[in-house]
């Protein structure tokens, strides 16, 4: 999987930096398996973006943020991320509208519903510019994407059309889907 989401960053970035769990053989081995470097992440989603930002040259402009959990992210999507940062964009993450019905729950019972065209399904790549992901991170605080996180700056954060087929691997089931997907 993280082979698949390095050649898609590859096809859009100047450089992909890969963040693996410490310990990792391909760390101690120094191979990047295929990114142009290789370094230990931390014991937090956040705390390994900025394991990671250590590893991208200050005179980048542009950084993407990417989970290899989605490994079918496609170079396009890479771009169109990127793309929007180069139209004046802060930061920008790829979405897709909501088609369930969404409620709230409260001890297993229904108290409520929300509102589908207020919220969306925010996927990775993420894009932002790299003075703004910098000062995101320096709070040293945990997010679950690093748009969370830009936005508590007060950054306005774009959306572009996310893609269906970049599905996120959490359990056994969505991998079998994955391998399926990546076959056809």
């Amino acid at each position: 999987m993280v082979d698949w989401a390095v050649a898609a960053a590859k096809g859009a970035a100047d450089g992909v930096v890969l963040v693996l769990p410490p310990g990792d053989s391909h760390i101690r081995s120094g191979d990047a398996r295929g990114a142009d470097s290789v370094v230990a992440g931390g014991s937090t989603r956040s705390a390994s973006v900025r394991s990671g930002l250590c590893a991208v040259p200050q005179d980048a402009t542009v950084i993407v943020v990417h989970d290899g959990a989605r490994p079918l992210a496609t170079t396009a999507l890479f771009k169109s991320v990127v793309r929007a940062i180069e139209q004046g964009a802060d930061a920008a993450v790829p979405a897709l509208a909501l088609t369930d019905t969404l409620k709230r729950v409260s001890g297993g019972a229904v108290v409520g519903a929300i509102e589908r065209d207020e919220v969306v399904a925010v996927q990775t790549p993420q894009a932002f510019r790299a003075d703004v992901l910098r000062r995101a991170h320096l709070s040293e605080e945990d997010a679950t994407d690093d748009a969370g996180l830009a936005e508590a700056l007060g950054v306005t954060v774009r959306i572009v059309p996310g893609d269906p087929r970049n599905l996120k691997v959490t359990t056994p089931a969505d991998l079998e889907l994955v391998q399926a997907l990546a076959e056809t």
